[in-house]
């Protein structure tokens, strides 16, 4: 299965970024080969529609669950509708984050931050 991590960084020992839209990356990982796809968030310094256009690449990469501390209105949306499961993650790495998964330790995220909230930075 394919699960989307947002990330400060651009390999798997990165920390989780809180932000889903505006991470600066996305690492893809493959949970039966355990191998990450760092892909950059082109999406990230856009002026607006970042949650959109993140969101419609996880659908296009055939991610089945989204880990990231929050996620706004837009993205939630397109998330919901394709039936790709999102989970609060923690500040820790991207590896970490994968295994409090896969023992069910995250949470799902089913509520939303306020639109534009991952311009401000995006801590909760």
């Amino acid at each position: 299965m394919k699960i989307c991590l947002s990330s400060n960084g651009n390999s798997s020992d990165s920390i989780m970024d809180p932000r889903f839209g505006r991470a600066a990356y996305f690492a893809i990982a493959d949970t039966e080969t355990m191998k990450f796809e760092i892909i950059e968030n082109s999406a990230a310094d856009s002026g607006g529609g970042a949650g959109i256009t993140s969101a419609q690449l996880m659908v296009d990469k055939g991610v089945k669950a989204v880990i990231t501390g929050n996620v706004g209105p837009n993205a939630m949306n397109v998330l919901k509708t394709a039936e790709i499961d999102i989970y609060r993650g923690t500040a820790v790495s991207l590896k970490e984050n994968l295994e409090k998964l896969n023992k069910g330790l995250l949470d799902k995220i089913d509520t939303t931050v306020p639109e534009h909230y991952g311009m401000q930075g995006g801590r909760k």
